[in-house]
């Protein structure tokens, strides 16, 4: 298991900061954030010198470009909308082969998992195959997160079900797809909120599909909960690394705030090297 820094929470950083905070973190890896974000360096529209200039940005800092994260919802309720998903997450998967990134995060979507059966589930997995044929011989594995639907009242943030986040739905996705082109983003702290109470139960279960993990925590507060570093909140921090000790690949720590994004990665980074 390799340490490196996930994108999300370094949102509002430019990339070259993001580059030196993970280099001055002692680690080699950063997740790249394509057209996910609107301050993201590299959107659809990414020229081939802009893709070459990320490139030698990452080897500057000697950081390695082999995670990326697109945005998309292929759970929508208009077929148009999931298209027009599916031809962004195409975009940023040329976009992350000629960077040379060999996983890509994409998400299946974020409705509840009440509302995403019948034909809208079907629609999902089409994109989904779709994504997968499109990466096919590219060097690019896309990893589905568990992710859930997020609302949030002020800084307060409540987590829903979604297909994503039940062991049936998404091990029925998974077993309709090719394992050689998409696999699973484990992010154990998503399921944690949305009231899994053993999330670690999770990596037994998708060992073998598991191609990228997350790792942060939410901490309990009244109405709901908010983000927090590794070992701060909902997870159980004996069971999950007993668990990952089996695990052999990119574990990107993701702190969820901006406003102190540096001291939560700093104080996650520490926690899980003290008990790991």
């Amino acid at each position: 298991m390799e340490y490196g820094n996930a994108a999300w929470g370094l949102r509002e950083l430019p990339l070259e900061e993001q580059l030196k905070l993970t280099q001055a973190m002692g680690l080699h890896l950063l997740e790249l954030s394509i057209a996910n974000y609107h301050r993201d360096v590299l959107q659809p529209d990414a020229s081939a010198e802009q893709i070459r200039q990320v490139k030698a940005l990452f080897a500057q800092y000697d950081v390695r470009p082999d995670c990326g994260a697109t945005g998309n919802d292929f759970t929508a309720g208009s077929a148009a909308d999931v298209r027009e998903s599916l031809d962004r997450v195409k975009r940023a998967a040329d976009i992350a082969a000629a960077l040379g990134v060999k996983v890509l995060r994409i998400f299946a979507g974020f409705t509840s998992d009440s509302l995403v059966y019948g034909e809208r589930f079907d629609r999902a997995l089409e994109a989904l195959q779709l994504a997968a044929e499109h990466v096919r011989g590219t060097g690019v594995r896309l990893a589905i997160e568990t992710h859930g639907g997020v609302a949030a009242t002020g800084d307060v943030l409540h987590h829903s079900a979604t297909v994503t986040t039940r062991i049936d739905t998404m091990r029925k996705l998974l077993e309709s797809l090719p394992a050689a082109e998409i696999g699973m983003n484990y992010d154990p702290a998503n399921l944690a909120a949305v009231g899994d109470a053993a999330p670690e139960r999770w990596f037994g279960l998708f060992r073998d599909r598991i191609v990228l993990v997350h790792l942060k925590d939410f901490r309990d507060v009244p109405g709901g909960i908010v983000p927090a570093g590794c070992g701060e909140g909902r997870l159980d921090w004996k069971a999950l690394p007993a668990v990952l000790k089996e695990y052999d690949g990119p574990a990107l720590i993701e702190y969820e705030l901006p406003a102190d994004v540096e001291d939560g990665l700093r104080r996650s980074l520490r926690f899980l090297k003290q008990n790991q």
